[in-house]
């Protein structure tokens, strides 16, 4: 069982709060980065100035230079918070060493590929995260926006030091009801990654946060298949699924994404939403925080709250 007492918070955020900006996985594009700086700007932030990296391939640089850029942004006392440009693929290779035992306690947000990191601090420090917008993945678009970010849940998750919030899942729900437990989880192919690592996420009490992108509806069969005999649905209160873009299926006819999760999850009989806009959508994206209690309210479009901050004073 999932030991909410241990859960290690950051610091709320204020205006004029500063994020850092790191690339722990794929090079975003410039422009879009610096649209990202912009909104955040405008809700009343700074953004601390990057380093020019040189793109490593498909990577934003080295390993060893993007592992240093995040230690260096966590140590750093000026930054109150790092968001990732964008995700793709790489974070994991921060994690070729364990990282220090001891490290600052700051908002890490992100999602996609951040899904590794945010998993990693989760089971290694307890750390409470934040699944959502990056600079050149949701902010650059704009609240509201299609392909943006929802404005009031990641000021919410961020500021807010008392009291409960409520997220309207803007979903479906495949199975009726109602349950409390911990909010986890991310990209489904990088949640399923993690099975066999010494950071390998326990799920017992778990609210679920599954979503994916690009993916055929066969593919999405067998990490959830591969989830259920490890064992990884079996102690789980809740599920919370995106609306997985691009992942059509291959043949007219065919079963798509919402029966083959319709056919695997709804057995487990827990509550379960499909088609929240969160991580990979092409609506406004959420801000979900990850680590702390919530209870999932499976009936019309889904509502989800937030029982307890992911910050303090």
């Amino acid at each position: 069982m999932i030991a909410a007492a241990a859960v290690q918070k950051p610091k709320a955020l204020r205006r004029g709060s500063r994020f850092a900006a790191i690339a722990p996985a794929s090079p975003g594009k410039p422009d879009r980065v610096a649209a990202g700086q912009k909104e955040l700007e405008r809700l009343g932030f700074s953004v601390a100035r990057q380093d020019h990296l040189q793109p490593d391939g498909y990577f934003a640089s080295s390993a060893m230079e993007r592992r240093s850029e995040f230690l260096k942004a966590l140590s750093n006392s000026a930054n109150d918070a790092l968001i990732a440009t964008r995700g793709g693929y790489g974070s994991v290779y921060l994690l070729e060493q364990d990282l220090p035992p001891s490290l600052p306690l700051k908002p890490l947000i992100g999602f996609s590929d951040l899904t590794t990191l945010q998993i990693y601090l989760w089971q290694k420090h307890r750390w409470a995260g934040f699944y959502g917008p990056m600079l050149a993945a949701g902010l650059d678009c704009g609240p509201g926006a299609p392909g943006g970010y929802h404005e009031p849940s990641f000021r919410s998750a961020l500021t807010k030091t008392s009291g409960t919030s409520t997220i309207p899942l803007d979903g479906e729900a495949l199975q009726p009801g109602s349950a409390e437990g911990t909010l986890l989880g991310g990209a489904m192919t990088l949640l399923e990654a993690t099975i066999g690592t010494p950071w390998e996420i326990d799920t017992d009490g778990a609210i679920l946060i599954l979503e994916d992108r690009a993916m055929r509806p066969y593919q999405i069969d067998r990490v959830l298949m591969h989830l259920k005999h490890a064992e990884k649905l079996s102690g789980i209160r809740g599920i919370i699924l995106g609306d997985f873009p691009e992942c059509q299926t291959p043949v007219p006819g065919s079963p798509s994404v919402r029966d083959v999760c319709a056919r695997i999850l709804g057995p487990l009989n827990v509550p379960l939403v499909y088609g929240a806009p969160i991580g990979h959508t092409a609506r406004s994206m959420l801000t979900l925080p990850l680590g702390v209690r919530a209870r999932l309210d499976a009936r019309g479009s889904g509502t989800l709250e937030i029982l307890e901050p992911a910050v303090i004073e």
